[in-house]
């Protein structure tokens, strides 16, 4: 985790300019605080909570359910790790409309920092590629960030972005936590979009 320089904070603004146009679902903790203050906790924003590992699946059921709309998952490096065999039913499903955005900071946040996987030798980047997903790359420098959002709007999906970023909080935006409320505007949205 050494190159990392990203600010968290900074990224998703500069990788979803319009994310009002996206179908989106979101990790734990930290994923769906930048998420929910990048969307100002919006409609078409799916955000999870207590279900560690569900993000790909989800966003992969919504790629295939809604063919016409682009769908973004926003993860963390925690979260994925918890079900990496969902890497490999998106590059089997294969859907044209899915990117999946993972956060690493090294870090499981949810459950008080502790260095995960990451830290050490496990490359998600190379896990995406070897399942077999169309496009993948890794990105550290906030130099980089411009060119990871042409890949999110122009490579073939599904689609795996890697962002190394530096230790430090997620946004501080408080977001929604009544499931049924979430689900009843998500759904509602997603119905629109369809």
């Amino acid at each position: 985790m050494t190159d990392a320089e990203i600010d968290r904070r900074e990224l998703l603004p500069a990788l979803f300019p319009a994310p009002g146009d996206t179908l989106m679902v979101s990790g734990l903790a930290g994923a769906s605080r930048d998420a929910a203050a990048l969307t100002g906790d919006g409609d078409r924003l799916f955000t999870m909570a207590g279900t560690m590992g569900a993000a790909v699946p989800l966003g992969l059921g919504m790629a295939l359910s809604a063919p016409g709309s682009q769908v973004a998952v926003i993860t963390g490096d925690g979260e994925l790790l918890m079900d990496l065999g969902a890497l490999a039913t998106v590059a089997t499903q294969a859907p044209d409309n899915l990117s999946i955005v993972c956060i690493d900071n090294g870090r499981h946040g949810e459950t008080g920092g502790q260095l995960s996987h990451t830290s050490h030798r496990t490359d998600l980047a190379r896990i995406a590629e070897g399942a077999g997903l169309a496009s993948v790359i890794a990105i550290g420098r906030p130099g980089e960030i411009a060119a990871a959002a042409t890949f999110l709007a122009e490579a073939p999906a599904p689609r795996f972005l890697l962002v190394r970023v530096k230790a430090g909080p997620p946004a501080a935006y408080k977001r929604d936590l009544d499931p049924a409320a979430c689900r009843l505007r998500f759904r509602n949205a997603y119905l629109d979009a369809g």
